[in-house]
């Protein structure tokens, strides 16, 4: 696994990319329909284009098999193939986001408990929710962030059940 912070965005790449968003999304967003996966399908190389800092994660092939896209402190984006669930890429990707850019909040569709677990593990708590997402659409979002203590970073080790 290999971590690679992305400047050059070019055409070939970000199609790799977005056929790891829509396989994430295939396999965690089971409340969209197959209308909304193709309609938000056509923001998403604009939004990896615009991302102040885009990262990614690469197999062994040097193949991407995840990224994740911060602003500021919020990561905005995170996505793992739906064959590389599991297997540890959003676990690095995102302590490379709080190692490197202190990323310490974040929203996560509601109807998606894996990743709402998965934040919950990696030490980030619900603070807001919202009944419709940025976009108006039903999809309730929860907002989460990362406690901070004695000047640092929350670990995982440090979150309160």
């Amino acid at each position: 696994m290999r971590i690679t912070e992305i400047t050059d965005r070019d055409p070939a790449l970000l199609e790799q990319l977005l056929e790891v968003w829509e396989s994430s999304v295939r396999a965690t967003h089971l409340f969209l329909s197959e209308r909304d996966i193709q309609d938000i399908k056509k923001y998403v190389p604009q939004a990896l284009k615009e991302i102040p800092h885009l990262v990614i994660v690469e197999n062994q092939d040097r193949v991407p098999v995840g990224f994740m896209g911060i602003v500021e402190q919020h990561l905005e984006m995170l996505f793992i193939s739906g064959m590389e669930r599991g297997k540890g890429s959003g676990k690095a990707l995102l302590r490379y986001g709080i190692e490197k850019y202190a990323v310490n909040d974040l929203a996560v569709n509601e109807q998606n408990p894996l990743a709402k677990g998965f934040y919950e593990h990696m030490g980030f708590k619900i603070y807001n929710r919202t009944d419709r997402d940025e976009q108006g659409n039903p999809y309730p979002l929860l907002y989460m962030s990362r406690p901070f203590r004695s000047g640092r970073v929350a670990d995982q080790t440090d979150a309160q059940p």
